[in-house]
Parts: structure tokens; sequence; C-alpha cells
């Protein structure tokens, strides 16, 4: 949390932000440019990652500022907002959004925001004032989500699940009036970009706090639009999975709870994230905590199509039975856990002289389910296997 106040706040601000290591030198903003939003608030929390998103507010026309800066530092300009006059610079790996004051003042343009430790600001040009006239700084002190208003939030419905997405990120209580604002918009979610909906549902199962935020958004009706039934893992659940795979396996499994397929396509997500959530959530109502039930062909396509993603499927298993198959899936060589043919397609072309097509598609797909459960090991012994499939092939026309 912030501590200190006055100058000693801002000097251990600066420190943090660092702003000497940004691609952007302070000397190039107009006067009156003021930093504001999260990087303000992750930087009293000490919780700045190494390039974060910067926030800037102009007295200017941001757009035309925006497109000069990308030009001088050879980056690149994305309008956002043309009517409100926002741009995004891209330069050196960096984000920098700049946006025109709304309002007289810089005060104003707080006055405007979503929650009250979003609404701090620091100028940098020049450097050295604090504007915080709604309350931020006693919010972090205190670990409070609050509202600046209840029409700030309905004025970009997407706020509603924003507040969520924080509580997931960092430690926060939402307060109580906030709490009742957003049970009362709900349902006015929708109005938002699907795809702004979706960004923010992803960085919220990616919260470090994400399990207090999903048991809150499980009781207010948010994503009635979209939900699923099922149930997201428990902080338990992650037991024998290195961080690095919970990392991985924790989000997905999250999502596929909380969205259906359905919910998925309207929230237009990516073909790719589609199909990981479909399949997870497929595999997770076929197997149940059962998975050694499954016929051989099952077990066989269960690995196939998990792939790298069988960590989220062993959050539901049992310990004993969780640690064997991440055991067996950490090992590249596990011809069950990465299923294979032990000899490749081209081999067995110039080897058994037959055509490609869909009888050397079922060949392969035999050899590789006779590998995965150990009845071939080499590449001879597959010849073998294919010939005998292949006479029996024959023999059945």
């Amino acid at each position: 949390m912030a501590q200190g106040s006055g100058d000693a706040l801002l000097d251990q601000l600066r420190a943090r932000l660092a702003p000497a290591e940004w691609p952007l030198p302070l000397e190039r903003l107009p006067k009156g440019t003021a930093l504001v939003g999260g990087a303000v608030r992750d930087g009293l929390l000490d919780r700045l990652q190494d390039q974060p998103d910067l926030d800037l507010v102009v007295p200017t026309d941001a757009i035309a500022l925006t497109r000069s800066l990308a030009q001088d530092l050879r980056g690149t300009c994305v309008v956002l907002d043309a009517e409100r006059s926002i741009a995004r610079l891209v330069v050196g790996g960096w984000t920098v959004d700049i946006a025109r004051q709304d309002g007289a003042d810089i005060e104003d343009d707080l006055w405007r925001r979503d929650f009250r430790l979003n609404a701090i600001a620091v100028s940098l040009q020049p450097w050295g004032q604090l504007w915080d006239p709604t309350g931020g700084l006693t919010d972090i002190q205190k670990g409070s989500l609050t509202a600046v208003s209840e029409a700030n939030l309905t004025d970009d419905p997407l706020r509603l699940l924003r507040g969520l997405r924080l509580v997931a990120e960092i430690p926060l209580m939402i307060s109580s009036q906030t709490m009742g604002w957003i049970e009362r918009h709900a349902a006015r979610l929708p109005e938002a970009a699907p795809e702004r909906i979706l960004t923010e549902l992803q960085r919220l199962v990616r919260g470090e706090h994400a399990d207090a935020a999903i048991a809150t958004l499980k009781n207010v009706p948010l994503l009635r639009p979209w939900a699923a039934e099922g149930q997201p893992p428990a902080p338990a659940d992650t037991e024998g999975l290195s961080k690095e795979e919970a990392a991985v396996a924790l989000p997905l499994a999250r999502l596929t709870a909380l969205i259906s397929d359905d919910g998925m396509v309207q929230l237009r997500a990516s073909r790719a994230l589609r199909q990981r959530c479909e399949r997870l959530r497929f595999w997770q109502l076929r197997t149940g905590q059962t998975p050694e039930s499954l016929q051989e062909h099952e077990r066989m396509r269960l690995h196939d199509e998990l792939g790298q993603d069988l960590p989220a499927i062993a959050l539901q298993l049992p310990m004993a039975e969780k640690g064997i198959w991440l055991r067996r899936w950490r090992d590249a060589d596990d011809p069950l856990f990465h299923p294979r043919a032990p000899i490749d397609g081209n081999s067995i072309l110039k080897t058994l002289e037959i055509e490609p097509g869909p009888l050397l598609g079922r060949l392969l797909h035999h050899l590789k389910l006779e590998h995965a459960f150990g009845r071939l090991k080499t590449p001879s012994e597959a010849v073998e296997e294919a010939k005998r499939f292949l006479t029996r092939e024959s023999d059945a026309l």
C-alpha cells in the first residue's frame, strides 16, 4: 500500500514509476499533461509491471499529439475514439493511451472516472502535483473499491464488470453501496461491446485473487446472458501443479465454468479459445472423476485433443490420480499422454507402397492407438502391424 504523504509520497511514486525508463520523454509532452488511472494506482500499491500501460490526459488534441509522437519516436498511432480524442501510442513494446482532458480541468476529468482508486492523477509536465478529489488514496489504504458515482458506472456498463476484475487482481472489498449499484444495473452489461467484456473476463480469471471475485460474480447476474453451469475449480484443486502449469490451467478452467459455448460465440472469442473451452467442457463432463473407465480409443482421443491443456482437466481428479496424470503428462515421451504413431506416414508409404488417402489415415490412427497402450514400441514392430492391418482391411472388402 502507499505510505507517507505530500512530497515523500510523490518521491516514492516517481521512484516506482521510473519515467526515465519510459520510451516517451516527458519533455515531449505538453504542459498540463497528467498520468492517471491504473499506473498511478499500481504505483501507489507497489505492484507495477516492468512495462506498465500508461494512461495520459492532455489539455490539447490527443490524436494529433499521438500521431506526432509516433512519427518522431518511430512508434504506431491507433485512434481509439475520434469523437472524444483518444489515441494509443505503441512504441518500444510499451502502450501509452493519450486522451484529451474531459472537463474544464484535471479534477473535472477525475470526477468522471469509474472507481475512486482509479481517479488519482499525477502531473508529468511539470512533475510534482498529485490530484485525488474523490478519496482514492483513502480507498487504497483501506483496501476498498468504491465507485465515484452510480451514474459513472452506468455511463459505461463495462465498469460493472471491471470492478470485479479489479477485485480479482487486487485484494479489495467492494463497498456495500457500490455492490448495490452493480447488482441494480447488472442487466446493462450487454450494452458494452462483447470483445471488451471478454477481455475483462480473461483478465479476471487470471487474477491472483480470482476466486473471491468469481464467488461474487456467481451471485450477481452480470453474466446471465452467457453463463455456463459449471463449477469453477477450488484453490485446493491446484495442489500438485507447478506455478506455470496452474497459470495456464486455472484461467481456462475458470472461464469454461463461467461462460457457455454459445456465450463464447456471442462474446466473439477467437476460434482457438472457443475450441479449448469446448474440448475441456466435453471431457470434464465425459470423464468426471473416473477417466480410467473410458475405452481405449476415447482415452487416446482425450489426450490427443487436450494436449497442453490436460492440467485443466487434471484439476478435477482425486489427488493420487492427478499426481500420476501430471507425471505422465510432463514426460514428452509418454505414448498415451502424447499420442503419436511409432512410424511416420511417409515411411509407411515407401515401405508398404500404398497410396495416400483415408486408408492411410485409418492405419496411422491404429498404429498410434497400439503404441499408446504399449503394444507397439519400435518402427519395425509398427511395419509388421501395418501389414497385418492392411491384410485385415483387404479381407474385409
